[in-house]
């Protein structure tokens, strides 16, 4: 008999606290600023919080962070049935709608690189809102995207195989 991970057993609001926060894969897409346009439909951008470390794709003052950013979102299971914004690639989002968590996510890898060598993470890719000036000068698509060849299921690369 095959034990199955949390991920798949134990429902979103029923998580401890330490699972919950390891479903985090530490993309930081979820830390890039958002617009909503006149048709409501949203629009990424490749402008970082002040607080995410690009390096890490971490925030740096976690347990400060929404008095920092008063409008910074602490994601929970109530909360996330109410945002549009998380990217398709987002465990929090994946494990909510019934998919697997994809072979990069720290979790399934059991390193904290994968996520970034699999070219997920906004690591090489974010701009700092203090050095951005205008939001509507980085709006950008691939935050929404899933890079090709990386996919959502939990599956192991090619090299890998």
């Amino acid at each position: 008999m095959v034990d199955l991970p949390f991920w798949r057993t134990t429902p979103l609001d029923a998580m401890t606290d330490a699972q919950w926060e390891s479903l985090c894969d530490g993309c930081g897409r979820c830390c890039l600023h958002k617009l909503r346009d006149e048709d409501d439909d949203i629009l990424y951008t490749e402008v970082s919080c002040r607080l995410l470390d690009t390096q890490s794709c971490r925030c740096s003052d976690y347990a400060n962070r929404q008095a920092k950013v008063p409008d910074c979102v602490r994601l929970t299971p109530a909360e996330l049935a109410t945002i549009d914004w998380l990217p398709p690639s987002c465990a929090y989002r994946c494990v909510a709608e019934g998919r697997g968590l994809a072979w990069w996510h720290p979790l399934v890898s059991g390193r904290a690189e994968s996520v970034h060598e699999a070219g997920v993470s906004v690591r090489g890719r974010a701009i700092d809102e203090r050095e951005a000036g205008m939001l509507e000068d980085h709006i950008v698509a691939w935050p929404a995207r899933t890079p090709k060849g990386v996919g959502l299921r939990a599956r192991k690369p090619a090299s890998a195989r």
